[in-house]
């Protein structure tokens, strides 16, 4: 139960990701609003995720015996989700990929990023 506790999140907003991605169109008419609105969704939802990724390997002894490598393969994990996502909706009706997604959603794992490594020193002695 346990790890469904931990690796069950990061699989299940994946799921949420994929599902949302192969809607053909999630444009509200609000123009310019809603364009930067799903920009900063996006973003979050790829924080989120590397948070998630983070927690869920934070407890993996192999990974943790370095300082870095929780942060460092949580990023990677989600970076290269954040790829998949882009080619994944090259493949949908009226949707399209594009590196510049993907850049986006990489400045949402870097704030989470900037967000841990500052709460974490915060909390150091």
């Amino acid at each position: 139960m346990a790890r469904i506790g931990r690796w069950g999140p990061p699989l299940a907003l994946m799921g949420v990701i994929f599902a949302l991605s192969a809607q053909s169109d999630l444009n509200s008419g609000l123009g310019t609003v809603d364009l930067i609105g799903r920009k900063i969704v996006h973003a979050t939802e790829y924080g989120v995720l590397w948070w998630l990724w983070l927690r869920a390997l934070d407890r993996v002894p192999a990974v943790r015996f370095r300082r870095a490598g929780p942060q460092l393969l949580a990023a990677v994990i989600t970076i290269a989700y954040a790829c998949t996502d882009e080619l994944h909706q090259s493949f949908v009706d009226g949707r399209h990929g594009t590196p510049v997604d993907v850049l986006i959603d990489s400045t949402g794992v870097a704030i989470a990023v900037a967000i841990t490594r500052t709460v974490q020193a915060r909390r150091r002695p």
